[in-house]
């Protein structure tokens, strides 16, 4: 590969940039990083850390959900303070470092004996998780033009899911043959899945090409600037067509299908009767779907347009609730919820590979941290909402009216989100020059 070569822009309040030349290397380094976060969140926060919770530690259920909504509730604050952070300066990546890092460093010393420790290193190896995914969806521009948008952030969501298979196949083969593992072996795994984090992020930090921004000199006072820009970046998310509409209706598709992800493995063993160890392989065939799925979407995200393929996705979920409900409502065979795996992974890959292109196409470019910030703070707001609703509808504690009910009203959330979302375009924007990045004369575009 060749070296990099600088390319002479002028300012972006006179000029549009010209076409840029983004190097391969630095594309599949961005692409390597959601392998990397999905390794973590899928091995940790869905397998691995529940397991030693209930298996070793001998914690309820309920243990890991206040904790999941403990950091949650913090990111969803956090979030789009962390984006109007990452604006005020110069690069993004810096912050993305010390995010993994800081997750990094909490999952590799995650299995302690004391439980208070194990509860907080956990709280803060996802918030940093969280925060991490504010400054890297950020970076999708950066790597990417508006005609390979959706290859690229397809292609990302494809190689994610395959580091969810390699941290289960890890964590599987250090625990192999171990029916009564210790909280020693989980140790272990935790130190594993750290390692893999950390070693397929490296080349996002190293290689990744980000165009540096004129920012003034960065100091501990916009800390305090980006607390007090929230409010005005909520308000002025109504200034651009379509911005406030997609992040509500975000909050409502992403609810439903966090939900459905939380709750699937529970919902085979209650609704469909299925065996512990059965009902945890439901997961298997949505992870395999999802890989090849991205890589397609992706194709049909730059050959129709992020919207388009958004609705074609949201009717895909309303498909997969239906399907979900009808199974044990109708009696139907329970190992049709393996068929209904598979699209759950095909729909999730299109979501994922969607919604991010659609996300940058329609925010400022001078304001995409702020605005990344709030398309993760609706998504945090509905990791909270969603299992809370849920455990309403389906408890005997409350309404009681069982887990297929609780599916049906999912599926009324993601047909509020379609309606949302038909007031919402993915037609180019004009930016003007108080929305365009205030880009240095010189920049390193990357490498061929």
């Amino acid at each position: 590969m060749a070296a990099p070569s600088p390319v002479v822009t002028a300012p972006a309040e006179s000029t549009p940039a010209p076409a840029r030349r983004i190097g391969r290397l630095s594309v599949g380094s961005w692409i390597l990083y959601d392998l990397a976060n999905t390794s973590f969140s899928f091995g940790i926060v869905t397998v691995f850390y529940p397991q030693l919770l209930t298996d070793v530690l001998g914690e309820r259920d309920a243990t890991l959900g206040t904790l999941d909504a403990l950091a949650a509730a913090l990111i969803f604050v956090a979030a789009p303070v962390l984006g109007a952070l990452s604006d005020q300066a110069s690069r993004r990546l810096p912050f993305l470092a010390v995010s993994t890092i800081l997750c990094v460093a909490a999952t590799f010393f995650l299995g302690q004996s004391s439980p208070p420790v194990l509860f907080g290193l956990f709280v803060i190896a996802t918030i940093c998780f969280q925060a991490g995914l504010v400054f890297y969806d950020s970076l999708l521009p950066e790597v990417s033009t508006d005609e390979n948008r959706g290859r690229v952030g397809g292609i990302g969501v494809g190689v994610g899911y395959a580091g969810s298979l390699l941290a289960f196949g890890v964590g599987s083969l250090l625990l192999a043959g171990k029916s009564d593992a210790t909280l020693d072996d989980y140790s272990t795994v935790f130190r594993a899945i750290a390692v893999l984090f950390l070693a397929f992020a490296l080349p996002a930090f190293l290689f990744v090409r980000e165009r540096p921004r004129v920012a003034p000199p960065l100091s501990w006072r916009v800390v305090p600037e980006a607390f007090g820009q929230l409010a005005q970046t909520a308000r002025r998310a109504r200034r651009y067509r379509g911005l406030g509409s997609f992040l509500v209706g975000r909050m409502f598709y992403a609810d439903a299908a966090n939900t459905l992800i939380f709750m699937v493995v529970l919902y085979a063993a209650d609704s469909l009767r299925m065996g512990d160890e059965e009902a945890r392989s439901v997961a298997i065939p949505s992870i395999v779907a999802a890989i090849a799925a991205g890589l397609a979407w992706g194709v049909v995200v730059d050959r129709i347009g992020p919207k388009r393929t958004l609705d074609i996705v949201l009717l895909l979920w309303m498909a997969v609730f239906t399907a979900a409900a009808a199974i044990p409502v109708l009696g139907l065979p329970s190992e049709l919820i393996f068929v209904v795996s598979v699209f759950v992974g095909v729909a999730l890959a299109g979501l994922w590979a969607s919604d991010r292109p659609l996300m940058a196409r329609i925010a400022p470019p001078r304001y995409y941290g702020q605005f990344f910030g709030l398309y993760a703070m609706v998504g945090r707001f509905a990791a909270i909402v969603g299992p809370f609703m849920w455990g309403v509808i389906a408890d005997d504690r409350a309404l009681g009216w069982g887990q297929p009910a609780a599916v049906m009203f999912l599926l009324l959330w993601v047909v509020i989100a379609f309606l949302i979302l038909r007031r919402v375009d993915d037609r180019p924007r004009e930016w003007g020059p108080e929305d365009q990045e205030k880009l240095v004369e010189t920049v390193t575009a990357g490498q061929e």
